[in-house]
């Protein structure tokens, strides 16, 4: 891989090229600062960059914000990005992941802790060039966009607090290790996700995704949160600050924004996506393997609410009772 590391300390890139060097066969390039590392993505000199190493706390501009503006690019829309830093509150990693980063380690950091986590990068990388997916927000799909499984997560541009599927495990896993007092997972599904699968072109079902997650995200909007499309029309989020919401009222929301909103397929047809919510679960006083398992039930139980819609309305007997 070719990777960029940024940190304003020259004693952490003598480390970490060494690190990197001991880990595999990758081509290290430093920056001292932010604007040296947009320099050099800007120039194209030492690029296209296929792994990013960034440090927060930096004079002029931070790690945060270098992720942003990153992301604001169509070449390095989805390139990951590993925040490497001292800053171990909770703040930052919240804000690091709303920016865009893909992954989190805190100094200091072990030889083979980093080899894990790049490893995981070349994974990542790996898997979306087999599938020619490199959809930019910037961009029109592109014709290498030819087709999306119904059960892979989708990375979904430009839309408030949305991050990539392999960043909200990595989220998770950051929160797994703290103090999860407020934290709470829940899930939305779309309806007949497969059927729209099956009579949408790829560009038409990512287009249909996007605007759900759209929808979603502007309800949501108050609140302090991150979500991720997970595949299968299931949409996960990740609240905090002790907020407890009511899913049904939440459901309601967001369906109503969808009947009020246009969307239609490249023929002209109009699309009336509606989803099913799960369960709110709390995630105090869990970690690890509890946590997502925690995540696990939260996703389930919005697959789970839209078959049970979806019985409902297929059965005359079950439509004729009353709750």
């Amino acid at each position: 891989m070719r990777i960029l590391a940024v940190d304003d300390d020259p004693i952490i890139l003598e480390l970490l090229a060494q690190f990197v060097d001991a880990v595999g066969d990758h081509d290290l390039t430093t920056a001292p600062s932010a604007m040296a590392a947009l320099e050099l993505i800007e120039s194209g000199q030492d690029g296209p960059f296929d792994c990013f190493l960034f440090d927060i706390q930096m004079p002029g501009m931070d790690g945060i914000e270098l992720t942003r503006r990153l992301r604001d690019t169509a070449r390095h829309a989805d390139t990951p990005v590993l925040m490497l830093t001292a800053m171990a509150e909770k703040r930052y990693i919240d804000n690091a992941f709303a920016a865009g980063a893909t992954d989190y380690v805190t100094k200091p950091f072990e030889v083979t802790e980093l080899k894990a986590r790049l490893h995981t990068a070349e994974t990542l990388i790996a898997a979306r060039k087999a599938r020619t997916r490199k959809i930019f927000a910037t961009q029109t799909v592109s014709e290498g966009v030819n087709h999306i499984e119904v059960y892979e997560p989708i990375s979904v541009y430009d839309v408030e607090n949305v991050i990539d599927y392999t960043a909200m495990e990595n989220y998770v896993a950051q929160l797994s290790r703290q103090s999860l007092f407020g934290s709470t997972a829940f899930a939305f599904t779309i309806r007949q996700t497969a059927d729209y699968h099956a009579g949408l072109s790829a560009f038409e079902f990512f287009s249909m995704i996007s605007d759900v997650a759209e929808v979603i995200s502007d309800t949501l909007t108050g609140h302090q949160f991150l979500m991720s499309y997970a595949g299968s029309g299931t949409f996960m989020c990740i609240t905090e600050s002790g907020w407890r919401p009511d899913m049904k009222a939440l459901m309601d929301a967001i369906n109503l924004s969808l009947a009020r909103t246009e969307l239609y397929n490249n023929d002209g047809q109009r699309l009336q996506p509606r989803v099913c919510a799960g369960n709110a679960v709390r995630l105090v006083w869990k970690n690890g393997d509890t946590v997502m398992e925690a995540i696990a039930a939260a996703h389930a139980s919005a697959e789970e609410a839209c078959d049970l819609f979806a019985k409902t309305q297929n059965n005359y007997w079950d439509l004729g009772q009353t709750a």
